[in-house]
Order: structure tokens, then C-alpha cells, then sequence
């Protein structure tokens, strides 16, 4: 099991599964402002433990940003699986938790995979995981 809070606490989460091995950094407009690194799970192992968030979403709506609305912390993420291809099946959803969040794992010593959203736009849609 592992375990994940913002700054404050407010918002809380725990995950059936392992820490990562990776992170993630995509460089799409909303994921570079915000500066986390992401790691992926899916949506039946994440569950929110105490919830003082807000989301945001732009753009195409695809991508839910959650983050505290008290400390203003980027929680979490959840998009459509996005494939390396840009491709994308709208009934399979990912979580994209921010790792520095996740309590025991110093995200800064996880290697770190870069997904270029920032130049991978189908039709006006991002194309990143996050």
C-alpha cells in the first residue's frame, strides 16, 4: 500500500500497489506550470482518503487536474490512457499521481522519463498522460 498528501494534509490518497520505480515529466503546458512528476496507476487502485480538492480541466476536457484547495498543491491527474502513438481509447482512464507526494519516495532520486506533450497535439488535443 502506499500513501500520498499535499502540503496541508486536506487532501489524502492511498494506492493498492507499489512505490514507482520511474517518474514522469511531461511537457505540455498545464504539466510543465505545475512542475510534478507523475506516477501511473490505475483508477481501481487509487482511492481518495480525504478530499479538499478542486479540479481543473481546459482545453479538450480529457484531463481532470486535481489539486488542494487549501495549500494549492497538484494532487493528481486523471486523462485517458494515452498510447506512445498520441492514440487513445476513451473507456481506458489512468491516475497520474504526483509523486512528490507519495509519503517514503523522494521523487528527485527516481529516474525520470520526459513525455513531450508540449509538441504532441492531435486535432488540438494534448497528447500526454497527465
Amino acid at each position: 500500500m502506499v500513501t500520498g498528501q499535499c502540503h496541508c494534509g486536506k487532501t489524502s490518497f492511498r494506492i493498492d500497489g507499489v512505490l514507482p520505480r520511474t517518474v514522469t515529466r511531461c511537457t505540455c503546458s498545464i504539466c510543465s506550470k505545475r512542475g510534478a512528476l507523475y506516477a501511473y496507476y490505475r483508477p481501481e487502485q487509487f482511492s481518495v482518503t480525504a478530499h479538499a480538492d478542486h479540479i481543473y480541466r481546459w482545453s479538450s476536457e480529457l484531463v481532470s487536474s486535481h489539486f488542494c484547495a487549501e495549500c494549492g498543491c497538484a494532487t493528481y491527474n486523471e486523462s485517458p490512457a494515452f498510447a506512445a502513438d498520441g492514440s487513445w481509447d476513451s473507456k481506458r482512464r489512468v491516475i497520474a499521481v504526483n509523486a512528490r507526494l507519495l509519503d517514503d519516495f523522494d521523487a528527485d532520486d527516481a529516474p525520470v522519463t520526459v513525455v513531450d506533450g508540449k509538441s504532441r497535439m492531435v486535432q488540438g488535443v494534448p497528447q500526454c498522460e497527465s
